[in-house]
């Protein structure tokens, strides 16, 4: 929803909790509205015939302290940390510079949910956006990480239907981010992996949970990615044009089909960027 532009009645604004006061300016609270309704109770509706008008002006006339950046991010880590439960973790990582912001007292907002009885952010997943990005049965999410090139899987930005890539590990989220789920996918956002046959590419496709093609087996003792259907390893390696990059071929325990899962935490991330920052003050 957007966060200013909606009818409520001014009774039940009142009764959940009116806007969150410890929000800045503007951003995030379109989520937060939305999360906070649905999970205590409510329900939005959107009217196709209404229409609202809307004055934009030339300049903004206030500031934003510490840059829109800032004030955004502190609205987005409030809302996650009253609103989504263990699920804010995906986010920290997709969005690790959320972390490092002070994001103020919480406390009365845990309250007003604990009141008003709100169901878990895992309802809402299941109930109210079942088409979400976020995977909600996973084993791994974070780096995954060839043993022999030091190298991590990495979407590249690149879309669907595209060759997924591999890039020096940086440790900070964003397109190094792949979930390994319990239906055996290896997941960045909706695409999952998928590859068709030996040395052939490994493309980024929509995941369509009938395993087949994107159907991975990972072996915690010998750290390899089976692909099921191939009965192939993923690896690096020669691809059918002569490039170098992820595919499956036969398995041989050799390093370039060795993968290291980690798991990236909110500490993780942290800690991370707190060391960058004081790396950048010293120098």
């Amino acid at each position: 929803m957007a966060g200013g532009l909606f009818s409520i009645d001014k009774s039940y604004f009142e009764e959940i909790g009116t806007y969150d006061p410890g929000m800045d300016i503007w951003g995030g609270e379109n989520l937060e509205m939305s999360f906070r309704i649905w999970q205590c109770g409510g329900s939005l509706e959107i009217i196709t015939c209404s229409h609202v008008g809307h004055v934009f002006r030339k300049a903004t006339p206030y500031s934003f302290p510490g840059g829109t950046g800032q004030v955004i991010n502190k609205n987005n880590r409030r809302l996650a940390e009253v609103w989504m439960d263990d699920f804010k973790d995906f986010f920290y990582i997709i969005s690790p510079g959320v972390v490092h912001v002070d994001y103020g007292d919480v406390s009365s907002r845990k309250a007003l949910r604990h009141a008003l009885q709100c169901k878990p952010f895992s309802w809402y997943l299941e109930n109210i956006y079942p088409d979400s990005q976020i995977p909600r049965r996973y084993y791994s999410l974070g780096e995954i990480r060839n043993v022999e090139t030091n190298q991590c899987v990495d979407n590249m930005g690149r879309k669907e239907n595209e060759k997924v890539g591999f890039f020096n590990c940086h440790g900070m989220g964003g397109n190094q981010v792949f979930s390994y789920t319990a239906d055996k996918e290896i997941r960045t956002d909706d695409l999952c992996l998928d590859v068709s046959r030996l040395n052939g590419p490994v493309v980024m496709l929509k995941c369509h949970h009938m395993k087949g093609n994107q159907m991975f087996e990972y072996d915690t003792e010998r750290h390899t990615f089976l692909h099921i259907i191939t009965r192939s390893c993923l690896t690096i390696g020669r691809l059918e044009d002569g490039s170098l990059g992820p595919t499956v071929e036969p398995c041989n325990n050799s390093p370039a089909q060795t993968w290291a899962l980690h798991n990236l935490t909110r500490l993780d991330v942290y800690r991370r960027l707190y060391a960058d920052r004081t790396t950048d003050r010293l120098a």
